[in-house]
Parts: C-alpha cells; sequence; structure tokens
C-alpha cells in the first residue's frame, strides 16, 4: 500500500476462491457459502489496507477461480504482483506456499512474495 501511495497508484486486492469437488461427496457447505466466505476475507483485508494507508485507491476484485490462477491473471498489465505468504505449511519456515510459488512462476510482472507475520498483528 505505502508503495501505492508513494507512487500516486492504485491497488487492486483479488481474491480467489475455488468450489471444490468434494462438495459432491459431502454437500455440508453449499457453493454461495464459500464465496460468502471469500467475500468477506476479502472485504476485511480491504478495509484493514484502506485503514494503514488511506488515500490510496483499493479495487476488490473476487474471482471464481483458484487463487494462484486469479492473482496471475489479474497480474496481466499490472506493474507489481504482492502476495502474501503464511507458512502455514508442513515446512513453515523453509519454502513458500504453492499459491505464492505459482505466482512467481507464472506471473506476467515482478511478484513480492510478503511473509506475513505469526500472531495477532496485521500488517
Amino acid at each position: 500500500m505505502k508503495f501505492a501511495q508513494a507512487m500516486d497508484d492504485q491497488v487492486v486486492a483479488v481474491t480467489g476462491f475455488a468450489i471444490p469437488w468434494t462438495i459432491f461427496i459431502a454437500p455440508t457447505y453449499q457453493p454461495e457459502d464459500y464465496a460468502r466466505d471469500a467475500q468477506e476475507m476479502l472485504e476485511t483485508s480491504v478495509s484493514v489496507a484502506r485503514e494503514c494507508v488511506p488515500g490510496v485507491a483499493v479495487e476488490a476484485r473476487l474471482v471464481q477461480e483458484k487463487p494462484a490462477q486469479a492473482l496471475v491473471m489479474a497480474a496481466r498489465g499490472a506493474e507489481l504482483l504482492i502476495v502474501g505468504a503464511h507458512g502455514h505449511g508442513a515446512l513453515p519456515d523453509v519454502h513458500v506456499g504453492s499459491v505464492a510459488n505459482a505466482c512467481v512462476n507464472h506471473a506476467p510482472c515482478p511478484v513480492v512474495v510478503y511473509r506475513v507475520p505469526r500472531g495477532p498483528e496485521i500488517v
């Protein structure tokens, strides 16, 4: 956000979500539930971003696509793609997650992988 502010540019916040095939086996969660959860996460992230760096234009996009594919598609024409890495995998301090890895390898622009701090602090 501060980079966008310094460049007098806008931010496009993208959340991709996919409906897993397991929904057909155990339909306890409906497609609209996945969309609702993803929308809530996107709105929360955008709200925090706007609060941290006021004055930067933020466009929110919810895309029904696997997260890595949604981000790579959204990066077309972008100057920079910033991807958060949470380190929730089996070896959290050793590797980058699958979404960040796919973005690094397939995005059409430079990619920054930001390691999200553990704990309640949101940056």
